[in-house]
């Protein structure tokens, strides 16, 4: 997540679609949470989308892999706003039109994004960094007159254990380690609220030990939150996913549990070698 998405997801002015937020009507209860139908992007000739079609069911943690250029990157921008398709349908539980949002309209209906490098407030504490992305009115008045109360420390204090940084609370937020800096971006997004995280290579320059840490995070997430982790590490994809959906030059080659899609000779051919 970039630090102007943070500033943009608390922004509580007029992102109105119709006379009405975006958030009004989201129906997540049932059914798929995330939708895409024939998704079709397209940069000078080349597709990078391909008619995509991928489902993702409320409370999943769903694995996307796949070789560079397959489309990982261009679907979450979809996702989030940041292209705009060809063609194809996208929606946000059964109501949302997400082709139809602005990148903060969407970021405020409740998904949120970690990009592969973490970006942080380097100049503020670990501490300040989830207290500046929680979900409140970001106005300049209001932020400037803002002070936390004792349930918004508690809940600062909460996300920070479930990150395993409760003990570096106090510490600058840029000097940290990469590990470090992956949790504690992950823990800026959980302060957003969000019912969708889309996570790029979340444990890129983590050592095994961290890995697993985050694998069981991950876990837990799951149920209260939907999950789309892109991931290259395939033991942390084998420790996590339930379904793994893998795609090849902008369309969904394979998909289901991790052993079948391991053995499927098209995953081996085009990814995952023999």
């Amino acid at each position: 997540m970039s630090t102007p998405d943070l500033l943009l997801e608390g922004t509580s002015g007029p992102a109105a679609i119709g006379g009405r937020m975006p958030t009004e009507g989201v129906d997540t209860t049932h059914g798929p949470i995330l939708y895409l139908d024939d998704i079709t992007v397209s940069f000078d000739g080349f597709k990078a989308l391909n008619k995509l079609t991928l489902t993702v069911e409320a409370g999943e943690l769903r694995c996307i892999i796949g070789p560079n250029g397959a489309g990982k990157t261009t679907m979450m921008d979809v996702i989030t706003g940041k292209t705009r398709p060809d063609l194809g349908t996208a929606f946000f539980g059964q109501t949302i039109d997400l082709l139809r949002l602005t990148e903060p309209q969407i970021a405020h209906a409740g998904i949120g994004r970690k990009f592969q490098k973490p970006t942080v407030f380097e100049q503020h504490s670990v501490f300040e960094n989830l207290e500046l992305a929680m979900k409140t009115d970001k106005r300049v008045r209001r932020s400037l007159l803002a002070r936390l109360d004792s349930a918004q420390r508690d809940r600062i204090a909460e996300t920070l254990t479930l990150i395993h940084l409760a003990g570096e609370a106090g510490l600058p937020g840029g000097p940290a380690v990469t590990h470090q800096k992956q949790w504690q971006e992950i823990g800026m997004l959980l302060m957003q609220e969000p019912r969708l995280l889309l996570l790029d290579e979340p444990v890129a320059g983590m050592t095994d030990h961290e890995t697993a840490r985050t694998a069981r995070l991950f876990v837990s997430l799951a149920g209260r939150h939907s999950l789309v982790v892109v991931e290259h590490d395939m033991d942390f994809v084998a420790e996590i996913a339930r379904t793994v959906t893998v795609l090849h030059e902008g369309s969904v080659l394979a998909e289901g549990a991790m052993d079948v899609v391991q053995n499927d000779e098209r995953v081996i051919e085009v990814y995952l070698g023999r």
